[in-house]
């Protein structure tokens, strides 16, 4: 099929390369789009500037998550499952595809996407001529043009047919993975899959900490979440514990501790990270406010006190034998 149709949008026109099947797809906030793409100059040559064939990866973006290039939602929702068409698009809506491949291409290379970005604008990145590290996308932000786009689309899912990334949940469905993540996480554990585990409840707590980040600190929606944050940290906490991440511990007891210095569970897990570590003084110290915070773990700090003392002395015999060895005298 050679027919070309113009999309009723203004710059743009649609060449349907090869016809899809079904109907239109029904579009709704969360529905994922997986494609792949060409983009390619409006020149003689037709000069390719992005194939996601060679990148090794198809592209996804998800509906009404503000993807940059705007314009793509647009001409895939003009799309049928299997069809491939192709779309002239004019300057108007082309702009901003120098900084979105660049993006792209930081993913496919394995690279944070943002690096270089990091607290900048977007207008300031725009302008920033030497930003993207590719010579033919500085062209692009130097002389804006008309580009081409070739996209063949595999797939349309609404939000209840996949797994969600958590930065494309809105507000209400990060609250409500919270405890399916807390749960998840629990069950790993009693499986003995502490990475695993851990990762869970990391994830559980970014949902909440951007949850956090709209709310005014210390008041009750913002203390209200930090209820829920502080045992997924300990859970996590605890999962490094047994992977022998004692400094992850260390770092994250201690933030936690300055913001709930009453928190006996913190102090134990700090006290055994920095027992770990032959810390004995900090472990000490935190082994005996966490007797005095909760009379009811006092056993539990007998026992690592003792655990600790036995560590301590066979450590000292131990360097005591290695630091004679080390200055005696040889024998000739």
């Amino acid at each position: 099929m050679e027919e070309t149709y113009l999309l009723n949008v203004e710059g743009v026109k649609k060449k349907i390369l090869h016809g899809g099947q079904g109907e239109l797809p029904k579009l709704q906030d969360g529905s994922k789009f997986t494609f792949h793409f060409q983009t390619l100059k409006d020149n003689f040559e037709r000069t390719v500037i992005d194939d996601s064939r060679e990148a090794g990866m198809p592209m996804e973006i998800i509906v009404g998550k503000m993807f940059k290039l705007e314009i793509w939602e647009t001409l895939l929702s003009s799309m049928r499952i299997g069809e491939v068409a192709e779309f002239w698009c004019d300057i108007i809506h082309t702009g901003m595809y120098a900084l979105v491949s660049r993006g792209m291409r930081r993913i496919a290379e394995g690279r944070d996407p943002l690096e270089g970005q990091k607290h900048r604008c977007g207008m300031g990145n725009m302008f920033d001529y030497h930003s993207t590290g590719y010579a033919d996308l500085d062209e692009l932000q130097r002389t804006p043009q008309p580009l081409i786009f070739i996209m063949e689309l595999f797939r349309v899912e609404e939000p209840s047919a996949y797994k969600r990334d958590t930065w494309a949940m809105n507000n209400e469905e990060k609250l409500a993975a919270v405890p399916v993540l807390h749960s998840e996480g629990n069950r790993l554990v009693l499986r003995r899959e502490f990475a695993q585990a851990a990762a869970k409840y990391q994830e559980a707590v970014i949902c909440l900490r951007n949850l956090q980040a709209k709310e005014k600190p210390w008041e009750d929606d913002w203390l209200r979440l930090e209820s829920l944050v502080t045992p997924l940290v300990l859970n996590y906490c605890q999962c490094q514990l047994e992977l022998g991440e004692y400094y992850e511990v260390l770092e994250h007891t201690t933030e936690l501790l300055q913001k709930h210095n009453d928190n006996a569970k913190a102090y134990f897990k700090r006290a055994k990270a920095h027992a770990a570590v032959w810390n004995e003084r900090e472990a000490r110290e935190d082994f005996m406010r966490v007797a005095h915070l909760d009379p009811s773990m006092a056993a539990a700090v007998k026992k690592e006190l003792k655990q600790l003392g036995e560590r301590m002395r066979k450590k000292h015999v131990e360097d005591r034998k290695r630091y004679q060895g080390l200055f005696q005298s040889p024998e000739g």
